[in-house]
């Protein structure tokens, strides 16, 4: 977590939040303004990560995006980010959600509320810090926090939480003359035996009167073992003013522990997608293994969706009422309609429309669109090419860009050939056509509507509507009349110069 090192949290805890406790006394009458402050400064260095830690990904979205959405949602208004230097790529990431100032040397989490407080509006009556490290932190949460503060009358308010294990986590020193006044925070290297054994542990989560904040926050003194400014030193300020601190205890749940290193981060991500499958499945879809459903915090499930195990589900992803994704799916950023199947395949950057079949072990790759209907089999192949309503393309086929229309039928080790070398062409199946297994369609090419190829067929050149083309290089022939039996008759392609004699 940002700052500190002993005053903030990083184990975990049961799945969902338990309750917290309310907030005493009644709002404060007047207008408030609060704005939450967000500590993102620190490179994290035990992430061994050239990427800044706040932007590591968590199920689909940067680690700090969970904690703005949070505060505004909290809050009311925009948070205020401090970065630094070494996380210049924050202010660039989420310009559009976030106000930001500069800390130009992390001097500790004081230091970066210094930097804050003079870029506040001056109407601002009360501030909320948070650390950006810390994804799990709910919403409401955040506002009771706000609303106990001024409730209690004090000028800072921490969350604490009884810890089964405190380690190295500071500890809150409570008022043995008022049980709910905060005397000081404790750090583990400053503790002595008795408050060692204390169990009541900082979770780094702070509310502040902000016109008592501005007037103290220049009298906070570098640590002597670190040179830091700590936040955590404003508890005994306050207490010095005589002035109340106070602290809003909660439940030890996980949603408050910080992400420090990779495994840390594993572990938040398998708390939130506890919680999201929770959150799904009481919307009415279906998970027959929770515990191996993958599914990133922007996906989109309707209801009666069921999703057998082994399925991920990432980015924006969206899947209609009443499908069905199957064992070994893996669908990024594709939108899936109403009441299809998909089975052991991969969708990616895709479109599928309702009543879809696709699967076992297709690919779609970006581009892909497939009309209402359509069947795609075991190892069948579409790349930015759309698949006409109830075509089938049922096996070891590639489609890539092309266009395919309405009920046509794709055979087994169909290819179409969309690339020379230089560029890529495209390849235009019309309606109702019937494309033989082995079919070679070299790009640019286009199969009019109801037209045929033979089996093993390389269509190098346009086949009209109706017609059909064999061989190898496919020539054109006129359909078999039902009253001719096998006999076809032989026409030239276009290019085709035919016998010599022959007339065109």
């Amino acid at each position: 977590m940002s700052g500190e090192p002993d005053g903030s949290p990083a184990g975990g805890g049961p799945p969902i939040p338990g309750p917290r406790r309310a907030p005493a006394g009644q709002a404060a009458a007047r207008r408030t303004t609060t704005v939450a402050v967000v500590l993102a400064a620190g490179l994290g260095t035990r992430m061994k990560s050239h990427l800044p830690k706040v932007l590591h990904p968590l199920l689909g979205r940067p680690m700090l995006a969970y904690v703005l959405s949070a505060a505004e949602e909290a809050t009311g208004t925009r948070p205020l980010v401090v970065y630094s230097p070494p996380t210049e790529k924050v202010r660039e990431t989420f310009a559009s959600v976030a106000d930001f100032v500069l800390q130009d040397e992390p001097r500790g989490t004081g230091d970066a509320v210094r930097c804050a407080l003079a870029a506040l509006p001056p109407t601002t009556t009360d501030v909320v810090i948070l650390s950006g490290d810390v994804p799990l932190v709910p919403p409401p949460l955040i506002a009771e926090l706000a609303e106990a503060r001024r409730s209690d009358g004090a000028v800072m308010t921490l969350v604490t939480f009884e810890a089964m294990d405190p380690g190295r986590l500071g500890r809150v020193v409570r008022d043995p003359d008022d049980d709910d006044a905060v005397l000081r925070i404790v750090e583990v290297k400053d503790a002595t035996a008795d408050e060692l054994m204390v169990v009541e542990v900082n979770a780094g989560l702070y509310a502040f009167d902000a016109d008592w904040l501005r007037s103290r926050i220049g009298a906070l003194r570098p640590s002597a073992a670190t040179g830091e400014l700590y936040l955590t030193e404003l508890a005994a300020l306050a207490r010095a003013d005589r002035r109340r601190v106070t602290a809003f205890l909660v439940d030890d749940d996980g949603t408050l522990a910080g992400i420090n290193d990779r495994q840390d981060l594993a572990d938040a991500a398998s708390l939130m997608g506890e919680i999201i499958n929770v959150a799904h499945m009481r919307a009415g879809v279906t998970m027959e293994d929770p515990s191996t459903a993958y599914v990133d915090a922007t996906v989109e499930l309707a209801t009666d969706v069921v999703l057998e195990p082994n399925v991920i589900l990432r980015g924006a992803t969206r899947i209609g009422e009443g499908t069905r994704i199957g064992a070994g799916t893996r669908i990024v950023d594709s939108v899936v309609g109403r009441d299809c199947v998909i089975v052991a395949s991969v969708l990616e950057e895709a479109e599928v429309e309702d009543e879809v079949r696709i699967g076992p072990f297709a690919h779609l790759r970006p581009g892909a669109s497939i009309g209402r209907g359509a069947r795609l089999g075991n190892y069948a192949e579409v790349k930015n090419s759309r698949i006409g309503p109830g075509v089938q393309q049922h096996h070891f086929s590639y489609i890539g860009d092309a266009e395919v229309g309405e009920r046509t039928n794709i055979g087994a080790g169909t290819i179409t050939a969309n690339y020379d070398g230089r560029r890529k062409h495209r390849t235009t199946i019309g309606a109702r056509a019937f494309i033989g297994s082995d079919t070679m369609l070299v790009a640019p090419v286009t199969v009019g509507d109801d037209a045929r190829t033979g089996a093993g067929s390389v269509v190098t050149h346009d086949v009209p509507a109706g017609m059909v083309a064999v061989g190898v290089p496919a020539r054109l022939r006129e359909p078999r009349p039902a009253s001719e039996g096998d006999v076809a008759r032989d026409v030239p392609a276009a290019s085709d110069p035919g016998p010599p004699g022959t007339e065109r």
